[in-house]
């Protein structure tokens, strides 16, 4: 598919992945509202698509990923008053960080430099995410006088646990990608240069499995995460019911059937 060529974000696919960039690099890739409702546009387009079946997300250049929030636009919707402050800021980017975790195929986080508040928050809310080794995040939203309005503030304690988390949100101190994947917010680091390739070659080990497996691998532990266990174990139980009748089961057993004994052995 061709490159899809927006104001803010643009789209390459190659196989069944499509990259997603970030497109502001003189902004540091800073979400202004264009690139926001941009970004909810492409992830719509991308779920009808059935040739895409995992998305790699980045920003343009070595320097962000993204810096967060457009500041002067947010000083502006503030400005404007609470229900406007709500509306512009709030729901928009809640919307976004939602449609990510939220989103049937995998999606990967490749962190090309630092990720800040907003940049942040859509870290925390992709399912998946490798950052480079010059790779820094912070949560900076404290020094301007609130808290993280993307769902940071709700996210990360529930990735990285209470104490760290609040550690970020109060100080609003940038950590290393050494620090980030120590405490589970990223799951990898790489080499610069070899960022996207790794991004791929994780998606690749994804998409080889049955497309149905997947969104329900993804939505099972996105909904049941937040859950009593008992609860929890009712959504799986629910998306179980509904592959276990599906293609990619039959052809699966299929296979492990038909392997050697010594090979397919008494499991999974």
């Amino acid at each position: 598919m061709p490159s899809l060529l927006c104001m803010a974000v643009h789209i390459d696919q190659a196989d069944a992945v499509a990259t997603v960039y970030l497109d502001r690099e003189e902004k540091l890739n800073a979400l202004d509202y264009e690139m926001i409702d941009e970004l909810r546009t492409a992830f719509d387009r991308l779920e009808a698509d059935a040739d895409v079946r995992a998305v790699v997300l980045t920003g343009t250049g070595y320097r962000a990923f993204s810096a967060g929030a457009d500041i002067p636009s947010l000083a502006g919707s503030i400005a404007g008053g609470v229900e406007r402050a709500l509306r512009e800021i709030v729901h928009r980017g809640q919307g976004l960080t939602r449609r990510i975790e939220e989103f049937p195929k995998p999606v990967i986080a490749a962190v090309n430099g630092l990720a800040y508040g907003g940049g942040c928050e859509i870290v925390e809310a992709a399912p998946l995410a490798i950052a480079a080794e010059h790779a820094t995040f912070a949560k900076p939203e404290i020094t301007l006088g609130f808290p993280p309005p993307f769902g940071g503030s709700q996210r990360l304690p529930r990735h990285v646990g209470r104490k760290r988390a609040l550690e970020l949100i109060l100080t609003g101190d940038p950590i290393p990608a050494t620090r980030a994947e120590a405490i589970g917010l990223v799951n990898a680091i790489v080499p610069v240069d070899d960022l996207l390739e790794a991004a791929h070659r994780l998606a690749q080990r994804i998409t080889r499995h049955p497309t149905s497996a997947v969104a329900a691998c993804l939505s099972a532990v996105t909904r049941g995460i937040n859950l009593p266990i008992d609860e929890a174990l009712a959504v799986e139980a629910s998306w179980f019911a509904t592959t276990v009748a599906s293609d990619g089961v039959r052809d699966g057993l299929r296979s492990f059937l038909d392997r050697p004994r010594q090979e397919a052995g008494g499991g999974v």
